[in-house]
């Protein structure tokens, strides 16, 4: 079956209990045992539940992947991911990663002797020149947020094997259903499952897949351990956006298309940063290993003042930090998803407080670019000046 299908119709598509075709809510801390000598499968929700197994080993299909893991929160994923490496290791990194990541690397994982260089992945002479002795992980992003540079995965999941790497990649932004990097090479998935895989700005959640029963060990036991679980109403919620989530993103990319060329013609507009454009850096490579462009755009606005009350103008999309739902997001990356990175790093990299981030939503796409239109007008009604460089 093809995955649109495979998304319904998966080894959980249905109770094996009772034949009811939504899984149900396990909200159950113990699980009552028959004696001391006859302990079941499961014992105590934190080290498994029925409804959590159902989500891991769904989305670890999907994927590509052998062993699903679901955390608390796209962070607590991350943070789990992480937690692979040891004191004194060093891990290449990709220069323009979510803010959180940053935060969590630079302020967290730094304290317990982990070793970070960012790095432009886009870049594999870059990153080859900086692996050293003690490198033993390259954590990657692609597209990245929010500049939607590519990276090749099997050219970095080629080099990283050469090197004995583990590989680490963000997939939230493509989802299984564009892209599956386990079947590039890659070691280990990630994702904010609160995103594109529950897709209704309900439910906090994150993802872990390997195909590695090494590496599966390590974050089960990391799981285990560290309890960041994720509970059993959020399990089912995942599962139930997952069976939406290819008409959802197939709708979303058309929009987010039909935004992106528009908004490359406005005089306004210095730069749009979106996969499906023909003039977007990395667009081949990035069509050799995902079907799709996804639903998320970025652009550059003439300066910082516009791309402020174009952001407080707009009636349809919500202003917020978070991405993939069905309500179109709108964002300053500079001051809210990356508001943690330094203020020089930012510059550097172009996350600057002219760059506007719009994920795309259910809404027609007619209406989202009338509500841009609109924003746009009244502003040079009220005479912002736009200075073009």
């Amino acid at each position: 079956m093809k995955l649109g299908t495979r998304l319904i119709h998966n080894k959980w598509a249905q109770d094996p209990y009772t034949g009811g075709v939504s899984i149900p809510i396990h909200q159950s801390v113990i699980f009552a045992q028959e004696s001391l000598e006859e302990v079941g499968e499961y014992e105590y929700t934190r080290t498994g539940n029925p409804t959590r197994k159902a989500l891991e080993e769904t989305i670890a299909e999907l994927e590509g992947g052998r062993y699903g893991f679901a955390f608390a929160s796209g962070m607590a994923a991350i943070t789990a991911a992480l937690c692979l490496f040891s004191a004194g290791d060093h891990l290449l990194v990709s220069q323009d990663i979510y803010g959180g990541t940053y935060r969590a690397l630079t302020r967290v994982f730094s304290r317990f002797g982990l070793e970070i260089t960012f790095v432009d992945t886009t870049d594999p002479d870059q990153v080859a020149a900086n692996i050293k002795g003690n490198t033993r992980g390259l954590y990657l992003e692609t597209p990245s947020n929010p500049l939607m540079k590519i990276t090749d995965l099997r050219t970095m999941a080629a080099l990283a094997k050469a090197r004995g790497l583990i590989t680490i990649a963000d997939n939230t932004f493509m989802t299984p259903y564009w892209q599956r990097p386990l079947e590039l090479g890659i070691d280990v998935v990630v994702h904010s499952a609160t995103k594109y895989l529950g897709g209704h700005s309900d439910c906090l959640a994150g993802l872990v897949i390997t195909q590695d029963a090494r590496l599966a060990r390590e974050l089960g036991i990391v799981q285990n351990t560290l309890g960041a679980v994720l509970a059993p109403h959020e399990c089912w919620l995942i599962l139930r956006g997952i069976k939406t989530l290819k008409v959802r993103l197939e709708q979303q990319e058309r929009t987010a298309s039909y935004l992106a060329g528009w908004l490359a013609g406005l005089p306004e507009v210095k730069s749009v940063y979106y996969p499906g454009l023909l003039k977007h850096p990395g667009r081949e490579i990035h069509f050799r290993q995902a079907s799709g462009a996804g639903g998320v755009l970025s652009f550059r606005l003439a300066n910082a003042e516009l791309a402020r009350r174009v952001i407080n103008n707009v009636r349809l999309p919500v202003i917020g930090s978070s991405l993939g739902a069905v309500e179109s997001i709108i964002s300053l990356p500079a001051t809210m998803s990356h508001a943690s990175l330094p203020e020089d790093l930012k510059e550097r990299l172009g996350i600057t407080v002219d760059l506007v981030r719009l994920s795309v939503g259910l809404e027609e796409a007619e209406d989202l670019k009338k509500d841009l239109e609109r924003a746009l007008r009244e502003l040079n009604r009220f005479n912002i000046t736009l200075t073009l460089e």
